[in-house]
């Protein structure tokens, strides 16, 4: 049998892709899945006439690599990887390597990184972002595991990503659990552009009334500026779209329930372990299972009124501008709130992130590719230490030629009942974080009033602490 350079365990859509990718990149690949059907279908069609040897058993599989073997799993996250890799240790010797190419929790990672080190096995956690068409033609790809292992897996995988700028959307994240940690905070920033995209449009809708047709329009030319990105182009696209059987706009027929698959989740809550403000992102999960509430709202919207609205009578296109200069600022902010979570879960796991390289690998192939990637990677590599994206100079004074555009729209869509959860959080955090004083000082009083909790004065020397006795 003819020996291959890497296996992938796991014919979906995504791991065929995969594996076709690969296959035209002049690698040549064995495959295994749990049903046989599905590896002779896959065989018989879209893999016929290419390096990719179908394995009918794992024994057979793994007898058709290549020393040091590698092997990707593309199961379902959660116990059916933790399965699969029992099942392949005993097939398996020191200096082979697993991959984990699913969205796999950090943590789950983190342990199986530890538990097959210790049989000698080197363990990766890739994070691959570009849905199935990235995974066909160039995804970006987030891996995270030993540096060893890196050297030899580094050939195929930075041959198959995506290309930015002349440079592969790949690169090495860091030990264990780093590069699905990477790729869950990459799926929270896009929660966070897309609820952003969402409100714009509602904005829109609520103050001007556009059609289809002009949203398509608004979006495509907003798509030709710094907002360049795969989602906007989608959501371009998407207002172009008709129902055969009505004649309609497809997207006023959808329901308005959003779904998740709990990448988003993870994020926000490891960010409030951490003590890391991720509010717009913590907005936009949020919306979505607000969204699922659909009979809730429908009768609630029967019973609550909302503020008595009169047709918006200032200058379109002013208006169109301002709201385009909300949704970027908030993306700047959503951004940023991204990175410096990325920060605080590499002190604590001592990853060693680079940032700068963590923006270029997002310029193509993923879902959150967007011109404006090129400027976090200029960032980043102007000062590798920036604490807040939003002080580097570039973004800065973005936020500021933004800022009185950005609140006339948030001021409007408070005025007009519109819920702007994710423009609010990002204008909130702004201000937030720019106050030389914020009202805690009376939250630390009530907490000293009522637990004893002690507080700081102003007056004396920092980390000295008072306690008051208020009754």
């Amino acid at each position: 049998m003819r020996q291959c350079d890497i296996g992938l365990i796991g014919l979906a859509v995504m791991g065929e892709n995969l594996v076709l990718n690969m296959a035209s990149k002049g690698f040549s690949v064995a495959v295994y899945n749990r049903t046989t059907a599905v590896t002779d279908r896959f065989a018989e069609g879209r893999a016929k006439g290419k390096a990719i040897v179908p394995c009918r058993t794992l024994e057979a599989f793994v007898g058709a690599l290549v020393r040091p073997r590698k092997v990707q799993i593309m199961v379902k996250a959660g116990a059916p990887v933790d399965a699969v890799i029992e099942q392949l240790i005993p097939l398996l010797e020191p200096g082979d390597i697993v991959i984990d190419g699913g969205n796999s929790l950090w943590t789950d990672t983190q342990r199986r990184e530890k538990y097959l080190k210790e049989k000698g096995l080197h363990f990766f956690g890739v994070g691959v972002s570009g849905g199935e068409e990235g995974a066909l033609k160039g995804p970006s790809i987030m891996p995270g595991g030993s540096a060893e292992g890196w050297q030899a897996i580094a050939p195929i995988y930075t041959r198959i990503a995506a290309v930015a700028e002349g440079e592969p959307c790949c690169r090495h994240m860091g030990t264990d659990g780093a590069g699905h940690y990477v790729k869950m905070v990459h799926n929270g920033i896009e929660y966070g552009d897309m609820q952003l995209i969402c409100e714009a449009y509602a904005i829109l809708q609520a103050t001007l009334n556009p059609s289809a047709d002009e949203l398509a329009g608004i979006f495509a030319e907003w798509n030709r500026g710094e907002l360049d990105s795969f989602l906007i182009d989608i959501t371009a696209k998407i207002f172009t779209r008709k129902d055969p059987e009505t004649g309609r706009p497809l997207v006023d027929l959808i329901v308005d329930k959003a779904g998740q698959k709990g990448t988003g989740k993870w994020t926000v809550g490891h960010a409030t372990e951490m003590a890391v403000p991720l509010s717009v992102i913590a907005s936009a999960v949020e919306a979505r299972i607000l969204s699922s509430l659909k009979a809730e709202r429908v009768a609630a919207s029967q019973v609550l009124p909302g503020p008595a609205v009169t047709p918006y009578a200032g200058d379109r296109q002013a208006l169109i501008d301002a709201v385009r200069d909300a949704l970027y600022a908030s993306k700047i902010i959503s951004y940023a709130q991204g990175f410096v979570q990325l920060g605080a879960a590499s002190a604590l796991y001592g990853w060693h992130l680079n940032f700068g390289d963590i923006a270029s690998i997002w310029r193509g192939g993923c879902i959150i590719r967007a011109r404006f990637l090129n400027r976090i990677t200029e960032a980043y590599r102007r000062d590798p230490a920036l604490k807040n994206l939003i002080l580097d100079p570039y973004f800065r004074d973005i936020i500021v030629q933004s800022q009185a555009n950005w609140r006339q729209v948030v001021q409007l869509a408070i005025g007009h009942g519109v819920a702007a959860p994710a423009f609010s959080a990002a204008l909130a955090y702004f201000d937030s974080y720019r106050a030389e004083r914020l009202p805690a000082n009376l939250l630390q009083a009530q907490r000293d009033y009522f637990g004893a909790h002690t507080y700081e004065r102003l007056d004396k020397p920092e980390g000295e602490h008072f306690h008051t006795e208020w009754f």
